[in-house]
């Protein structure tokens, strides 16, 4: 998998070439000549005061492509940030070479990749909310526009389970998989995996 890093200076974080040796390091303005057909990560770079909106681009990307936000100052706000405006996950500029590796490896197989205190957060509201909704009956209307398999998909992606993890468990392929879920995000009318979680588990 190919790996762009997108950041306003020219020198890499050594970091970044240990876990990366392949990737290229491009300029933000450069981002727009990545070829569409090409699968990969790209990776931007938040520098200290610097805001989200300008420096992640509003692209078009690829079914097989996907954003992290590396983040000099990382904290909640900006992750959620990072996911409204498309990343797929944001971690910290300095992370270990193997802490990058694993960003890569849960991003390229389709998942989010987000701080273990903002996870627990999540997981904590989201546990609270269904408990406090137990007594009543559960929306689930937006199953009744899917077919099985579809609905199948999408329990699994509330799950938190990755496409390769889906594939595996439901015993078809991801191409599959990823049919399914554009099928499924146009028809709830939704944008993303975690709208499509937090539809699900609300």
């Amino acid at each position: 998998m190919q790996h762009w890093i997108c950041d306003s200076g020219t020198r890499p974080v050594a970091t970044w070439l240990e876990a990366m040796p392949a990737a290229q390091l491009l300029a933000r303005a450069e981002v727009h000549g990545i070829p569409a057909s090409q699968p990969g990560i790209l990776w931007f770079r938040l520098r200290a005061g610097e805001m989200i909106g300008t420096v992640l681009p509003r692209l078009g990307l690829a079914e097989r492509q996907h954003l992290v936000l590396l983040c000099d100052e990382p904290d909640e706000g900006v992750v959620m940030q990072a996911l409204s405006a498309g990343a797929a996950g944001c971690c910290n500029t300095h992370a270990a070479p193997e802490v990058l590796k694993q960003v890569a490896l849960v991003v390229g197989n389709g998942g989010l990749w987000i701080g273990q205190s903002l996870l627990q957060r999540l997981v904590g509201s989201t546990a609270r909310l269904l408990g406090q909704r137990a007594g009543d009956a559960r929306n689930d209307d937006w199953a009744a526009l899917l077919s099985e398999r579809e609905t199948q998909v999408a329990q699994q992606v509330a799950g938190g389970a990755s496409n390769k993890e889906i594939a595996s468990q439901l015993s078809i392929s991801e191409r599959t998989v990823k049919a399914h879920l554009t099928s499924i995000f146009e028809k709830l009318g939704l944008r993303d995996r975690l709208q499509l979680s937090l539809k699900i588990n609300s």
